[in-house]
């Protein structure tokens, strides 16, 4: 399986919540399970009639948007079961709401774990909600499956080896963005606005690394923000005062809606680059107005599956 990427300008309403993505990582769940059921080795996780899976998202808080991941993997896991389930077993899904808040997702972790005892917490959302939890799933040996975030350090299964990632790396992302820019505007100044948590600075590592010698010169202003911040406008205004002509949105949906927003009232018409998390029409776009948006260039992933039937190789 391979990840590939490409920059998109957004032009048009598109839908776009990551379905494929998370459709493949679900054909790779159901193999995973069917394997293992198959030895025949239960405990309250698994048995002959019930596989249990945890997940955790913020179905409150500053990043709700992403809620709607959780509610389509819920729908996605009774359509599985109105099929009969995995090899006749149901999948009991139990999901909690953490509001991207790292001490509630080790509450949540904990009683999906030790109350619930679920065979293993499937594609919770967040660097800084997974970060929290990361060291208690791997003391338990309990897999963190397919988590939903790009941080670079899911990579790591030489200190982590129960936790898995799933999406295209942040870092990676931004570089591109860099690539483009050195190309196609080598005179840009750059202004970055970013979450200030481990998501956000992942982001801004990979800029910086792929702008390479020239990330010091380029880069004229950096502000971050706090997702206890009612909104972002300040911020916006700060930047757009840095007499930059380029523009690096490393927020989630609510407060790129809001960048996009205050860019269009206070006439500041830099090259946008929007973050793939935050590319959704329905969580950043319409909120924000499609007017304002036109000429935002944003990324997207899609996920190749290989298979091999009849001695030829399948791509889907």
């Amino acid at each position: 399986m391979t990840h590939s990427i490409e920059i998109r300008e957004i032009k048009m309403p598109a839908v776009h919540w990551r379905l494929g993505a998370f459709s493949a990582a679900l054909v790779i769940l159901a193999a995973t399970s069917s394997a293992a059921l198959a030895q025949k080795k239960y405990d309250v996780s698994a048995t002959d009639i019930e596989i249990k899976i945890g997940n955790i998202m913020p179905y409150s808080g500053p990043v709700s948007a992403y809620g709607v991941i959780g509610k389509t993997e819920t729908a996605y896991f009774n359509k599985i079961n109105a099929e009969g389930g995995i090899n006749g077993r149901k999948i009991n899904f139990i999901s909690y709401d953490d509001g991207y808040s790292p001490p509630k997702t080790v509450e949540q972790a904990r009683k999906l774990v030790e109350s619930d005892e679920v065979l293993l917490i499937f594609n919770s959302l967040g660097t800084p909600p997974n970060s929290a939890i990361q060291k208690y799933m791997n003391m338990k040996k309990v897999p963190q499956l397919f988590v939903a975030t790009g941080a670079t350090k899911w990579n790591d299964p030489r200190e982590f080896p129960w936790t898995m990632g799933w999406q295209p790396n942040y870092q990676s992302e931004t570089q591109i963005y860099a690539k483009y820019i050195l190309k196609n505007k080598p005179n840009a100044k750059i202004a970055v606005l970013y979450q200030n948590d481990d998501y956000g600075k992942d982001y801004l590592k990979g800029l910086k690394d792929g702008l390479g010698a020239k990330a010091a010169s380029m880069i004229v202003a950096a502000d971050s923000y706090e997702t206890t911040e009612p909104t972002i406008d300040s911020h916006i205004v700060n930047l757009k005062s840095s007499g930059a002509d380029v523009f690096v949105d490393i927020a989630t949906p609510k407060f790129a809606a809001q960048a996009i927003k205050k860019n269009a009232e206070i006439e500041w018409k830099p090259l946008h680059f929007l973050n793939s998390v935050s590319s959704s029409i329905g969580a950043t776009i319409k909120p924000a107005g499609f007017d304002a948006s036109q000429g935002i260039i944003s990324s997207a992933y899609l996920s190749r599956i290989r298979r091999i039937r009849s001695g030829r190789t399948m791509r889907g």
